[in-house]
């Protein structure tokens, strides 16, 4: 025999909240005062309740009541009193009266964890900063770390580091290198006269990054012992000669000679 087959059941909706939750508004405000009134007092916690902003329903059938917070401090933030009732005729309570930001609260910035804190600059002499177990940067010294460069030096010395950087490391690197303030994009290179690729005193680095990044061996130069972009420059540039003739600007003679000359006023 055929067997009957159930329909299948949705999921039930968010609950109609009955109309007395929306009118009561003045329990929602006697339940801001109370809970204001446990920090400031019952006078000052009556002038804390400001203006009302409207209820909103929530999904479980009650509804939250808004208030303006005149707190000190506090622009922008408002008392939510959520109200409920057990159904249609039975008595109204209070569920809920917090605190809340609005969109124009000043509100503290969102939690980062301290390892994503520390900024260039931070450490001091005798501050550690180990990295984390799995850091994309780095991978085990007995992995073959995808730069022929490095790989061929340390066959040759027979170094044996516990942990080499990446391909995504060296591609970190480069990248904040590339437009950090030694990069081809910083204001000093823009009006330099060449860049560092051209410079006698760019040492280039080993390995894959050797044709886009170098250190400046320049004691005179802003960037002496820096990581610099090939791209990168400064005015200490090696091609830089001493200019022909006077530095300071003289302006040109103007001689008179030949010119007849018309006398004014009154012989």
């Amino acid at each position: 025999m055929p067997t009957a087959q159930t329909a299948p059941t949705e999921a039930p909706g968010p609950r109609p909240a009955p109309p007395e939750l929306f009118d009561a508004v003045e329990l929602a405000r006697d339940a801001a005062v109370e809970e204001a009134a446990h920090e400031l007092g019952r006078v000052a916690a009556v002038a804390a309740v400001g203006l009302y902003l409207g209820a909103d329903a929530e999904d479980d059938g009650s509804v939250t009541h808004a208030f303006v917070a005149e707190l000190p401090g506090y622009r922008g933030w408002r008392w939510a009193v959520t109200v409920a009732s057990a159904g249609p005729g039975e008595p109204v309570t209070v569920s809920e009266s917090v605190l809340l930001p609005g969109d124009t609260a000043i509100v503290a910035p969102s939690w980062v964890p301290w390892d994503q804190r520390i900024r260039p600059g931070d450490l001091k002499p005798g501050d550690l900063l180990p990295p984390p177990a799995d850091d994309p940067r780095l991978v085990p010294g007995y992995v073959d770390s995808g730069d022929p460069a490095f790989e061929e030096l340390a066959t040759e010395v027979g170094l044996g580091r516990e942990r080499v950087l990446s391909a995504d490391g060296r591609a970190a690197a480069a990248e904040r290198w590339q437009h950090g303030d030694r990069g081809p994009a910083a204001e000093l290179a823009r009006a330099a006269p060449a860049p560092c690729g051209t410079c006698g005193f760019m040492l280039p680095l080993a390995g894959s990054l050797r044709g886009v990044f170098g250190v400046c061996a320049n004691g005179s130069a802003p960037a002496d012992g820096q990581v610099v972009a090939v791209g990168f420059g400064c005015g200490a540039h090696s091609s830089v000669t001493e200019p022909a003739g006077s530095p300071v600007y003289v302006s040109a003679l103007v001689y008179d000679d030949g010119v007849d000359l018309e006398p004014v006023g009154p012989r």
